[in-house]
């Protein structure tokens, strides 16, 4: 086990280009459904979802749903991720 209680959300976040390019993309664009995502980064459907499901479980993003359409935003302003020596790694969200 690491000497230090390590904000596993920057990591989960940060280890995956797709996260990055998702909420980069929602960030961007306020409110968007799967298809359109997908578009916009440039990954397919299911890798989409897959970031989608993981972020919104990191409390980034909610879902709204219309029948079958599923939309979704980005629910914070912004966060911070802050590498300090000697430090354990911190994720801010500011909402």
């Amino acid at each position: 086990m690491s000497l230090y209680n390590r904000d596993r959300r920057a990591e989960e976040i940060l280890g995956s280009k797709g996260r990055v390019r998702v909420l980069e993309v929602l960030t961007e664009s306020g409110e968007l459904n799967i298809s359109e995502i997908s578009r916009r980064t440039g990954l397919n459907y299911t890798s989409v979802e897959r970031h989608l499901t993981k972020l919104e479980k990191l409390g980034l993003l909610k879902e709204k749903r219309y029948g079958k359409i599923r939309i979704f935003e980005a629910v914070f302003r912004s966060f911070i991720v802050s590498f300090e020596r000697g430090r354990p790694i911190k994720l801010d969200i500011e909402k």
